[in-house]
């Protein structure tokens, strides 16, 4: 039997910021599509090769109409953004922290990214979210959609543990239009994340079942829905 041909891991690119290494590569295997990662500090944060849950975020938006404008918190490898703007969206706010994967989504060095950049209803940030939401003006957005970690129990930066504190919530939420949709991303269930949603609004629990390799996993997404004006 013949041996299995190798997979190539090419660096695209690799920058030293104020948290660390942030780096972008791409895996190639014989007949396959390319996956590109996103590596911090040497952890693997995400990959291409499975992005179900990405994209059910931006589905549940567009199900539930709010393809109006639109905020992202956390770029990744554009997969969420670039579903949004598939489905529709009139205008998106990307949020992302580190200046360098900013500069390489304009610079196209992957297709995904590139393209998220280069679309005219799409403005990117650079700017820890959780600084952009408390700058923001409220009652503007359809839906805000938070996706800058693991959630808040498996942390990337620790500092991002500030985004799921009750008082930043109540501010995503703050931005919203009577109706509008919060959606939150976790790495799996995560029952305390959703009391504290429950707290400030109607709140759902999204379930995205999906395998990598022979592990099954279920990544959450959390929707809580801003209150409705009350007509006297």
């Amino acid at each position: 039997m013949p041996a299995p041909e190798p997979v190539s891991l090419t660096t695209l690119a690799r920058a030293q910021g104020p948290r660390g290494e942030l780096a972008l590569r791409e895996r190639r295997s014989p007949g396959t599509a390319p996956v590109h990662e996103l590596v911090v500090n040497g952890a693997f944060a995400m990959d291409s090769a499975e992005v179900a849950s990405e994209r059910r975020l931006a589905e549940l938006v567009a199900e539930r109409g709010r393809l109006g404008r639109v905020v992202v918190g956390g770029l990744g490898l554009g997969y969420t953004a670039a579903a949004l703007l598939d489905a529709g969206v009139q205008r998106l706010e990307v949020v992302e922290l580190e200046p360098d994967l900013v500069a390489w989504a304009r610079a196209g060095l992957t297709e995904q990214l590139g393209r998220v950049a280069a679309d005219p209803r799409c403005t990117l940030h650079t700017a820890d979210v959780v600084s952009w939401l408390e700058e923001a003006a409220t009652g503007w957005a359809d839906a805000v959609l938070l996706d800058v970690d693991n959630g808040p129990d498996f942390l990337i930066h620790p500092d991002n543990a500030r985004l799921y504190s009750a008082p930043l919530l109540a501010r995503a939420l703050a931005l919203l239009v009577p109706g509008g949709l919060l959606a939150v991303w976790c790495q799996g269930r995560t029952p305390e994340l959703q009391q504290a949603l429950t707290r400030l609004g109607p709140t759902e629990e999204v379930v995205v079942p999906v395998r990598r390799g022979r592990h099954a996993i279920g990544y959450a997404i959390y929707l809580t829905t801003a209150p409705a004006i009350v007509q006297p």
